[in-house]
């Protein structure tokens, strides 16, 4: 196992890496919307944070040379599924004609107060 860290993306906000590599598979640790440069949260709701989100993930797969069209399998999570059509919406953007599984479930909370994290599985 090989660790991934990116200086792109937010550093992490507690004991974990950004991802790990095991042979040529990618697991990415959850993403929240935090801006890199300020480790705050992006201000804004859903959309804002979930286009962070997404250059987030972005940030940690470039760290390997990959990019959202290598990942495989994603796990969405909200606070407010009444959200899911701006997060999905901005999720097909970003993913373009490339559909990886996914899940998406609702939670009572996110870390730091987020609307959304999104964690990915990649292939090399």
């Amino acid at each position: 196992m090989q660790p991934i860290t990116s200086k792109q993306a937010p550093e992490a906000v507690g004991p974990y890496t950004h991802a790990m590599r095991v042979g040529s598979l990618i697991f990415c640790s959850g993403q929240i919307p935090l801006d890199p440069e300020t480790k705050a949260l992006v201000p804004g709701g859903i959309r804002e944070q979930t286009q962070q989100v997404l250059k987030n993930i972005t940030a940690v797969l470039e760290a390997e040379g990959l990019t959202l069209g290598h990942v495989a399998k994603s796990t969405v999570y909200m606070t407010d599924l009444k959200d899911f059509a701006v997060v999905n919406g901005l999720y097909a953007e970003a993913f373009g004609d490339h559909k990886p599984a996914r899940s998406t479930v609702q939670v009572a909370a996110l870390p730091l107060g987020a609307l959304v994290e999104i964690e990915v599985i990649a292939e090399d």
